[in-house]
């Protein structure tokens, strides 16, 4: 069960992390200070969003919270995700999208950098794990730093862990809504972000996840030195209930840099600093983000 409770952690930081920007008119600001995860996108707009994180541990916390050392070593899971979305409504308050996983995973010792490898062995597993049909909706017409997106995550795969029990991805479906609000200081130098992610998964008994619901709010506060640059701090938790219960609190910092009028590039690191049957290790993670 352990083994499966820290390869949840992953998908819930990579469930928690920032994702789809959209625009603003105006054309003072940079893409970093503008493309928040609140804004959506102008009818016939693009965003697509490459994101990769890694996920390594070498401690857990039992139901108690005490931490101790995995008895196996050091396991690693590796996600990288690919958000595509576009513009669909005249009032710009609709956009539709996709949302694809793929997974790297190993364990039993195996180095941090050693998901890359890609292998299937018996501590390595691999695989495109899930799909997600999405929208991103404004409810409020005269709010327009407030959203909320909707996903109903498809599992690809058909047994959470393969003959070796390398575990890659829950086979349970999630239906997940992420409520994405941001408020920019008068001073145009710091800019608060606010997420509160919910899950709800089913339909697979087999899965650690099953019958089971997440709620994950997340705060992130951003400082300029420059439009074109940005350094931030985060702090994250997550509490699952039902047929399986679990939480943890990650914090972490990072930093945006925006390449040229359509790219920007992004870092993030983070640790689980506390947490009840959970992994407690690090995430590393960078993504590339394109809007046009």
């Amino acid at each position: 069960m352990k083994k499966n409770i820290s390869k949840a952690i992953l998908a819930a930081v990579l469930v928690l992390n920032l994702s789809a920007f959209a625009q603003e008119e105006d054309t003072s600001k940079s893409n970093i200070q503008t493309y928040t995860p609140s804004k959506l996108l102008n009818k016939g707009q693009w965003d697509v969003k490459f994101f990769n994180g890694l996920y390594t541990q070498t401690r857990s916390a039992n139901s108690s919270g005490k931490s101790s050392l995995d008895a196996s070593g050091r396991s690693n899971f590796f996600t990288s995700t690919l958000d595509i979305f576009t513009g669909v409504s005249d009032n710009n308050r609709l956009n539709v999208g996709l949302l694809l996983e793929y997974r790297s995973n190993t364990r039993n010792g195996k180095s941090a950098t050693s998901v890359f490898s890609l292998g299937n062995d018996v501590n390595s597993r691999k695989g495109l794990s899930s799909f997600a049909p999405a929208i991103k909706w404004q409810p409020i017409e005269s709010v327009g730093n407030f959203s909320i997106q909707s996903a109903f995550h498809i599992p690809i795969n058909k047994e959470e862990s393969d003959g070796n029990g390398v575990y890659l991805d829950q086979t349970a479906y999630m239906f997940q809504n992420r409520f994405f609000y941001d408020y920019t200081l008068p001073s145009g130098k710091w800019q608060l972000f606010t997420e509160l992610a919910t899950e709800y998964n089913f339909g697979s008994e087999d899965s650690f996840a099953n019958n089971t619901f997440v709620v994950a709010p997340g705060v992130f506060m951003s400082y300029f030195p420059s439009n074109k640059s940005t350094v931030l701090g985060f702090v994250q938790h997550s509490q699952r209930f039902g047929d399986f219960t679990q939480d943890y609190t990650a914090l972490g910092f990072g930093g945006k840099y925006q390449l040229n009028n359509t790219l920007n590039i992004e870092a993030l690191y983070s640790k689980f600093v506390r947490g009840n049957d959970t992994g407690l290790g690090q995430s590393f993670n960078i993504g590339l983000r394109a809007l046009f």
